[in-house]
């Protein structure tokens, strides 16, 4: 995908434009110090998401946003690579990239398929992505405090299993998005369908 003539087609309650994705690094958000400035759009974080580009192509990436960042109508918790035609909406702005160019032709093959889970591993993801059905915004994984009053169970309990579902998904790291990228990547691999969360 060349950035050269790539851009943006925008999509904001004051109608369509063209936004030229120059440079390397595209900031997007409501404050006017950003690149790509939206400050009508009040579902529109100060600093919402930033567009980079690889020598590949283009990526996006949510900067912590309240109300999220979403690609093709799937919600983003990480860096995300876009394809020619992708939609990607943040607050009540919608965008839809067009590279400038065909696709090469080169097919990606399908995701890893979700590991092997136990029964209790299986109800601690479903109690882990629950927060995504209470309402249009996934904001944060349940806790592990919160899953362990949902399945009655000691939290210590649920760490454990949580450090088994983080070494089998490939979760490398510390900290408390290491649960928001368990969730997404459970979600992301079937592991965990919307239907069992209802």
């Amino acid at each position: 995908m060349s950035g050269a003539a790539a851009h943006l087609e925008m999509w904001t309650a004051a109608g369509a434009s063209a936004v030229p994705l120059a440079g390397d690094r595209v900031t997007l958000g409501s404050a006017d110090s950003n690149d790509l400035a939206v400050p009508g759009d009040r579902l529109l974080s100060r600093l919402h998401a930033v567009f980079e580009r690889y020598p590949a192509g283009w990526c996006v990436r949510d900067l912590g946003s309240r109300n999220g960042t979403f690609v093709n109508g799937r919600r983003i918790w990480q860096e995300h690579v876009l394809a020619d035609g992708d939609e990607i909406r943040a607050g009540s702005s919608r965008f839809v990239l067009r590279s400038g160019r065909a696709p090469a032709g080169q097919v990606t093959e399908a995701g890893a398929a979700p590991p092997e889970l136990t029964g209790r591993e299986r109800d601690v993801l479903v109690q882990l992505c629950r927060p995504l059905l209470a309402g249009a915004v996934f904001t944060e994984p349940a806790s592990s405090r919160e899953i362990a009053a949902a399945l009655v169970v000691t939290e210590a309990a649920v760490k454990q299993h949580l450090l088994r579902l983080y070494e089998k998904f490939g979760i490398a790291g510390e900290g408390e998005r290491r649960r928001a990228r368990l969730a997404n990547e459970a979600m992301a691999r079937n592991a965990i369908t919307r239907a069992d969360l209802g």
